[in-house]
C-alpha cells in the first residue's frame, strides 16, 4: 500500500490496495452501536535500512541522521525568522478573526493560510530550499501561533483586571473572560514581573507579544504538510518504506544537492493484526539515539452509542495513587451502585516518580544558584562554574526523560487495567473528571506540586485510545463536588476515619472516599449522556453536573479487580542423600512469599558466606575458671 499527503488529507483515491476512510463517511452503510468508525493514533519507530532511492546504493545510518540534522535546521532558521517577523499584535487580530484581506474564511491547513496571507518563510541567499519544505515551515509556524492566539485573548483580558499595586486580578464580569485558574496564575506572574520591571505602572490593555518573547520552533519536519513530491510512504505486512528528499549538504545551491533517500522501518508488534486502512507522513525528530519516526495512522474501531449507555465507570483522581474507579448502574427503579470500586496499584512507580521529582527541582535549585554567583564572578570562576551548570543542565535532561519514560509507561498501563474493569462489567462509558478545572490544593505545599506533576493528562489520553479499541466512550465530567457530596442525597459526607474514608449517616452508605467520588461521576454521566458537548481535538464533555439518587445494591455488580499471584516458594528439603567427606550445605527455610518474589533468604546467624560452618568460639570465663581450679 502507498500512501502520500498528511493527516489532513480526506480524499479518496483509486490507487490499487489501497482503502482511504473518509472522516464523517468511514461507516457509511454500518450505522449503529458496534459498528467500525475511523480512529486516528500514534506511535514511533526507527528506520534500521537506508538507501538512495535513485542508484539503491545502502546509505549509513549516521550519514542519514547528519542529513535530516541539516534539514532540521534549514527549517529551525527559517521558522524563527518568520516566527520574529509575525510576533505583532496585528497577527493575533487576524488569526482571531480568522479572515484573510479579501474577507474569505481561512482555510484550516496552516500552509495553504500563510500563503494566502502572504506569510512566507525567507532563507539566505544562495541557499536553495523546495517549496514543500517551506509548507513544513509555515505549516509549523501557523500551528504555534494559533495555539498562542487563544493566549492573547486571555492575557488581553488578564491585563484589564490586574492591580498592579496589589498584585490581584478582579474577578470576571462576564461569562467569556473565564480562563483555567492554573493559567490566570502564570499570566498574574507575568504581569507582576512587568509591573516590576516597569516600577509598578498603571494597569493598560497588554498583548501577548508585550509580557512574553517570540517562541522557538521546535526541532522537527511534520510532512504530513507536504506531499509526494517532498515525501511518500509505503506499507507491507511488517515494514513501512519512507522516501524523503534530504539536503546532501549544510546550505544545498541547486535541486541537485536535495537527493531523495528511501528509509526502511520495522511497524511495531502490537500494531500487526489491526484493522489500519492509512498509514499517515511521520514527524522527524532527533534524539540521543539517532532519527526518530512520530507515525500516525487511521484504523477502524467499534462505535459506540452515548445514548444508550447504562453502566458507567467513573475514575477519580487520587492524590494517593494515579486513580480509583467505582460503577454505577441504571436499572428501570433508578440508579444503584455496589460502591465497591477498584483502586490502581502503580507497582511502586509514583514512589519512583517522587523521588526523581524531587531531584529534579534540587538540580533546578542548584543551577539557579550557580548562575546568579556566575554573573558576578571572576572571569575565571565563571568559567568552572558555568562548566558545572551545563553538567547540571544534562541531569536535569535525563531525569526529565527518564520521567517521561515512566509517566508514559504508567499511563498506558493505569488505561488497560482500568479498560479491563469496565469491559467485565459491561460499561459502555467511562467518566473521568474534567482536568481544566481540577486543582490540587489544601495537602501541603509537597504534595500539591507532587499531584499537580502527576500523569494524569497522559493517562487520559492513553486512557481514550485504549478503551476506544473495544468500543468504550470516554467523557469528561464536572470534578466539583464528587468526593464532597454523597450520591444518594446529595449532602456534605462526613469524615469519621480521615481523609481517605467517606460516610453519610443519613443514607447509610460510605466507604473509600475515591470510590465514592467514582460513583459520583458515573451518575454524572449516565443522567448528561444526552447533553454531551463534542470539541474538536478534545474528549467528549458534559458541563452540567445533575443529581439523582443513587441506592446501595445488595448485590455485587462490579467485577472483583485480578490480583497477581504470589511466586510459589519450595519449602521442602531435597531428599538426596549427602556424600560422606564433605561438607553439607546449610538448607535455610524460605521466608514468607512478597509481593515481588525476590527476597532472598538471609544467611543463618554467624554465617560469613563460605561453605564451611563456623564453630562459635569458647567464652573467655569458663576458660579462666578451669585454669584456677588447676
Amino acid at each position: 500500500m502507498s500512501f502520500s499527503g498528511g493527516g489532513d488529507s480526506a480524499r479518496k483515491t483509486d490507487e490499487p490496495g489501497l482503502i482511504r476512510v473518509v472522516p464523517g463517511a468511514g461507516s457509511a452503510g454500518m450505522t449503529g452501536p458496534g459498528s467500525p468508525a475511523p480512529r486516528q493514533f500514534a506511535f514511533t519507530t526507527r528506520a534500521h535500512v537506508a538507501v538512495d532511492d535513485a542508484t539503491g546504493e545502502p546509505i549509513g545510518l549516521d550519514e542519514v541522521d547528519t542529513r535530516v540534522r541539516w534539514l532540521l535546521d534549514l527549517i529551525v532558521a527559517a521558522g524563527g525568522e518568520l516566527v520574529s517577523r509575525l510576533w505583532q499584535p496585528v497577527t493575533f487580530d487576524v488569526l482571531a478573526a480568522g479572515r484573510d484581506r479579501q474577507d474569505r474564511r481561512l482555510p484550516t491547513q496552516g500552509h495553504v493560510a500563510a500563503a494566502r496571507l502572504g506569510w512566507n518563510p525567507q532563507y539566505p541567499d544562495g541557499v536553495y530550499v523546495p517549496s514543500r519544505v517551506s509548507r513544513v515551515v509555515t505549516a509549523q509556524v501557523m500551528a504555534t501561533l494559533r495555539t498562542l492566539a487563544y493566549r492573547d485573548t486571555a492575557v488581553t483580558s488578564l491585563s484589564q483586571r490586574f492591580d498592579p499595586a496589589t498584585g490581584t486580578l478582579a474577578p470576571p464580569t462576564e461569562p467569556g473572560e473565564w480562563v483555567p485558574p492554573g493559567f490566570a496564575r502564570g499570566v498574574r506572574r507575568q504581569l507582576i514581573a512587568r509591573a516590576r520591571r516597569e516600577g509598578g505602572a498603571p494597569s493598560t490593555r497588554l498583548r501577548i507579544t508585550d509580557v512574553q518573547e517570540s517562541p522557538r520552533v521546535a526541532a522537527m519536519a511534520r510532512l504530513s504538510a507536504a506531499d509526494r513530491q517532498l515525501a511518500q510512504i509505503t506499507a507491507t505486512d511488517r515494514e513501512l518504506v519512507l522516501t524523503v528528499k534530504l539536503p546532501t549538504c549544510p546550505a544545498p545551491a541547486g535541486r541537485a544537492q536535495w537527493r531523495s533517500v528511501r528509509l526502511t522501518a520495522t511497524i511495531p508488534a502490537h500494531l500487526h493484526g489491526r484493522a489500519i486502512t492509512d498509514w499517515h507522513l511521520p514527524t522527524l525528530i532527533l534524539d540521543r539515539k539517532g532519527l526518530l519516526w512520530r507515525c500516525a495512522a487511521t484504523e477502524l474501531v467499534p462505535d459506540c452509542d452515548l445514548g444508550s449507555a447504562t453502566v458507567a465507570v467513573g475514575v477519580d483522581w487520587s492524590p494517593s495513587t494515579l486513580g480509583a474507579a467505582a460503577i454505577t448502574t441504571e436499572n428501570p427503579d433508578g440508579l444503584s451502585s455496589d460502591y465497591r470500586g477498584f483502586t490502581y496499584d502503580d507497582r511502586g512507580l509514583g514512589t519512583k516518580l517522587a523521588r526523581l521529582q524531587a531531584e529534579g527541582q534540587m538540580l533546578h535549585r542548584k543551577t539557579a544558584r550557580l548562575t546568579r554567583l556566575a554573573a558576578t564572578a571572576a572571569p575565571e570562576v565563571r568559567a568552572q562554574l558555568e562548566e558545572k551548570i551545563a553538567v547540571l543542565n544534562e541531569h536535569r535532561t535525563a531525569v526529565g526523560v527518564k520521567r517521561g519514560r515512566i509517566n508514559r509507561e504508567l499511563g498506558f498501563h493505569f488505561a488497560r487495567q482500568v479498560t479491563d474493569y469496565a469491559e467485565a462489567a459491561g460499561a459502555t462509558v467511562i467518566a473521568v473528571e474534567d482536568l481544566t478545572t481540577l486543582e490540587t490544593r489544601g495537602h501541603g505545599h509537597v504534595n500539591n506540586n507532587r499531584a499537580a506533576q502527576s500523569a494524569r493528562r497522559k493517562a487520559v489520553t492513553a486512557l481514550a485510545h485504549t478503551a476506544a479499541g473495544v468500543g468504550i466512550a470516554v467523557v469528561s465530567v464536572p470534578a466539583r463536588g464528587s468526593s464532597a457530596r454523597c450520591p444518594g442525597c446529595d449532602e456534605p459526607l462526613a469524615r469519621p476515619g480521615g481523609y481517605h474514608t467517606a460516610w453519610c449517616p443519613r443514607c447509610r452508605v460510605g466507604g473509600n472516599r475515591d470510590h465514592v467520588a467514582g460513583v459520583n461521576l458515573a451518575k454524572r454521566a449516565l443522567l448528561g449522556r444526552s447533553k454531551v458537548a463534542h470539541r474538536r481535538g478534545q474528549l467528549p464533555a458534559i458541563r452540567v453536573a445533575e443529581h439523582a439518587p443513587v441506592r446501595k445494591s445488595r448485590d455485587k455488580t462490579s467485577p472483583t479487580p485480578s490480583r497477581p499471584r504470589h511466586r510459589r516458594v519450595r519449602r521442602s528439603l531435597p531428599t538426596t542423600t549427602p556424600r560422606s567427606g564433605v561438607t553439607p550445605k546449610q538448607h535455610v527455610p524460605a521466608l514468607q512469599a512478597s509481593v515481588w518474589g525476590t527476597v532472598k533468604p538471609a544467611p543463618p546467624h554467624g554465617d560469613a558466606g563460605s561453605r564451611d560452618r563456623r564453630t562459635s568460639r569458647t567464652h573467655a570465663t569458663p576458660v579462666a575458671e578451669s585454669m584456677r581450679s588447676t
